[in-house]
């Protein structure tokens, strides 16, 4: 895992930002999973910016969901799919039928997910990430196997309370769809990032502790070509950057 820290969370931004534009424009057609959350609002903003002032096209490219709530109305807008929508895809040229998301509103859950795996086919050129709490990547929970695939899953009470940032009323999911953890692994390259002071204790964990199920950032630390970028406030509890 190469570690790439940052003084400000302004140039974390920058440099993720310019990295993915430069995949994109080597890349044209690249195939990324995106998360939602607070980490990545500021890199989807520049990349919005960046779409709208003609400096990089995902005309070709395809984006893919890495998760959804369930238990929610569809229209919610703290839908990851709305979130989505709003912080990136809306202000792009990325044609519609090149958007994928989770439904979990489906009748066949099961067959869903398949069908999605299916859609994704050998993986993602590019999976941007970022890390919970508790370790959780998308909606796989601590002590999810590494070779599960897209799936219903259980939110854990920490993940629960922290979707609360989400939402305008007290219906908080408790579940959700995510894409699993055996993709995550086996994409081409994956980008983990971790900004302010409240990460700072489990970005430590996850390069200097044990590498184990019980934390799911950490078996990244096996992936051939994943980066973690953090800002000063997440990387505080680290000794020094370097490959790990």
């Amino acid at each position: 895992m190469n570690l790439l820290r940052f003084d400000s969370e302004s140039a974390w931004i920058h440099t993720v930002c310019s990295l993915w534009r430069d995949r994109l424009r080597t890349k044209p057609d690249l195939r990324i999973c995106l998360p939602t959350g607070t980490t990545p609002a500021g890199i989807y903003a520049e990349m919005s910016r960046s779409a709208r002032a003609g400096l990089v096209s995902f005309e070709r490219a395809s984006v893919f969901a890495l998760d959804e709530f369930g238990g929610l109305a569809p229209d919610d807008p703290g839908r990851c799919r709305h979130t989505l929508q709003r912080q990136l895809i809306g202000a792009s040229d990325l044609p519609p039928a090149a958007f994928h998301f989770l439904d979990p509103d489906d009748p066949d859950i099961a067959q869903h997910c398949a069908d999605y795996d299916a859609a994704i086919g050998d993986g993602f050129d590019l999976m941007l990430l970022g890390i919970g709490l508790n370790g959780h990547l998308g909606m796989n929970e601590p002590g999810l196997p590494a070779d599960s695939s897209t799936r219903r899953v259980e939110l854990h009470g920490t993940t629960i309370q922290s979707s609360a940032r989400y939402f305008a009323h007290q219906n908080l999911p408790p579940w959700g769809l995510t894409v699993g953890l055996r993709t995550v692994l086996a994409s081409k390259e994956v980008w983990l990032v971790a900004n302010g002071a409240a990460k700072a204790g489990i970005v430590r964990q996850t390069i200097r502790g044990e590498i184990s199920s019980s934390n799911p950032a950490s078996l990244l630390r096996q992936h051939p070509n994943c980066s973690l970028f953090v800002d000063a406030d997440a990387g505080a509890l680290l000794d020094s950057p370097g490959r790990l």
